[in-house]
């Protein structure tokens, strides 16, 4: 009968020759991950926070490389590359791909959540994971969804607190079809801009407002040329983390296993940090003088009544099971709160 000691040496003995297996399938990698925001964006939060990560569990071998500002070209040219084999990563909000993959036009859909709960709990559950397992066949990856967040509307007219008030409103909206309807639907003269164009725009008055997140409202310094911050809250749109599915499919399990855990250890800080900062940068437009509505629960009924039809007009588009799907795990959600 072999001793204690024997049995502990060779325990130790097979721990070690795992290790070094698994180390042995690491290979040294410069992963090149491309946003189209800047570094001091949430996003550079969690990325810092994923490259950490894949340092500790790559023992230095996995590196993560960060383009900021679509210094590697936009977000779809980058999701492109990634198709192409020819880049690694990219992180980029769900709504330019669209038109790759038409089913991500669910999460453009107009008050479809009701706070940040009800998205994490959706985007991490099992309907997450249905739009994930669709994006492989486009020829990429998905790790995680991070935070793009809530979208609220400014104007430079007058303080819009009801559904009516919005009527005539020269408003910006991404140049992205289900935008472009669910301000139409609302009484809104609403026009598609690239967003490089609004400041000014919003500065000569030929349009009257625009539509963001708080963050990008404050860190544009667009409570330069508008007075009127409403929290209508009528959209939540998700980053993707997208990964090349060829380039994917070379990694080892253990590669994979690394930037998975590492993506949602990424997510986890950028979304604090998101809504951190979403709270400071409410404080600070205050600070600068806008003017901030609510809308109340009436009122915000009015405004899902305007655009229910939405819904059905983009159906065929974005394809009517997963449009069922996110219904019901919605009801699901709210079920259980």
């Amino acid at each position: 009968m072999l001793s204690s000691r024997l049995v502990s040496i060779l325990a130790g003995v097979a721990l070690a020759a795992l290790a070094g297996s698994a180390q042995a399938q690491i290979k040294e990698r410069n992963i090149r991950v491309s946003n189209g925001i800047n570094e001091d964006h949430p996003v550079g939060n969690g990325v810092a926070k994923m490259r950490a990560c894949m340092t500790e569990k790559s023992g230095g071998k996995l590196k993560l490389q960060g383009f900021w500002g679509g210094a590697l070209g936009g977000d779809l040219q980058a999701t492109q590359a990634l198709r192409a084999g020819t880049q690694e990563m990219v992180i980029t909000s769900s709504s330019p791909l669209v038109g790759i993959m038409p089913a991500l036009g669910v999460f453009d859909l107009p008050f479809l959540f009701t706070n940040e709960k009800e998205a994490d709990a959706v985007l991490d559950g099992a309907f997450g994971k249905y739009i994930s397992d669709k994006l492989p066949a486009f020829g990429v990856v998905n790790l995680s969804y991070w935070e793009n967040g809530f979208r609220n509307l400014t104007n430079s007219k007058r303080a819009v607190s009801k559904a009516e008030e919005l009527t005539g409103l020269k408003v910006r909206v991404m140049q992205n079809n289900i935008f472009l309807d669910s301000f139409k639907s609302m009484g809104a003269n609403a026009t598609p801009m690239a967003f490089g164009e609004v400041f000014a725009a919003l500065e000569t008055h030929a349009i009257d407002g625009q539509e963001n997140p708080l963050v990008t409202i404050d860190t544009s310094k667009l409570y330069e040329v508008q007075k009127y911050l409403t929290m209508t809250r009528h959209a939540y749109t998700p980053f993707l983390v997208l990964y090349s599915k060829k380039l994917w499919d070379q990694l080892s399990a253990e590669e994979q296993a690394i930037l998975n855990e590492c993506s949602t250890v990424g997510r986890d800080e950028e979304r604090r940090v998101s809504r951190t900062l979403n709270d400071a940068s409410m404080a600070n437009l205050k600070n600068q003088g806008m003017q901030v509505s609510d809308v109340s629960a009436d009122e915000l009924t009015k405004m899902r009544e305007a655009t229910a039809a939405v819904y059905q007009r983009h159906e065929a588009t974005i394809g009517k099971e997963t449009i069922d799907r996110l219904k019901a795990d919605l009801t699901k959600i709210r079920g259980t709160n």
